[in-house]
């Protein structure tokens, strides 16, 4: 039994895949082949354009909508009133369809509060944008980004917590004493694979 809740003032149309135990709270509207993966909540307002694939226990909050050309991997957070693009030079008299350009969420990536997602970026897995941030480029592995536009200020956990590395470029998260390391720009938890 997939035991999903979709409130009754929501739309799902035709040709939606949606796992177990997914949630989709009030005035939702889910076009057509969206696949929605298991565990997953969409809250009020939400808006799913066609083609789109949202992971597994993914969190999207109120106020956010996920355009054509954006791939939501598993266990992403998306905070309130976050906004995607798909075109980068939109004009109302122009039909510009052909020029959706892709934007990735990999796994386990959060996105604040009105944050901006201009399209064309990957956010690397388990990044963290913080809220009213707008993204024009993409952005690495566990990189904590802030601003607009914005800028990478540190670095966290997949908890989420900051990183302070020590001057052997090793740090340890204080939530879950997980390792990272720091080699050429780059942050490896130590359960990662290079």
């Amino acid at each position: 039994m997939k035991n999903n809740y979709i409130d009754p003032s929501s739309i799902v149309d035709q040709g939606v895949t949606i796992g177990h135990n997914t949630r989709i709270w009030h005035f939702c509207h889910i076009m057509k082949d969206v696949r929605i993966g298991n565990d997953s909540i969409l809250g009020q307002n939400v808006m799913v354009a066609p083609n789109v694939n949202i992971g597994s226990n993914v969190k999207v909050q109120n106020n956010v909508s996920i355009y054509t050309g954006v791939e939501v991997c598993d266990h992403v957070f998306i905070g309130p009133s976050v906004v995607f693009t798909n075109v980068i030079n939109p004009r109302s008299f122009i039909e510009r369809k052909d020029e959706f350009l892709n934007t990735l969420l990999n796994e386990g990536c959060s996105i604040g509060a009105n944050a901006t997602i201009v399209c064309g970026v990957s956010i690397g897995c388990y990044a963290m944008v913080g809220a009213g941030a707008v993204v024009v480029k993409s952005i690495p592995p566990y990189a904590l980004v802030v601003g607009n536009p914005s800028k990478q200020i540190g670095w966290v956990s997949k908890a989420g917590m900051r990183l302070d590395f020590d001057s052997n470029n090793h740090a340890v998260c204080p939530y879950s004493n997980e390792t990272y390391l720091l080699e050429n720009g780059s942050v490896y938890c130590n359960n990662d694979e290079k």
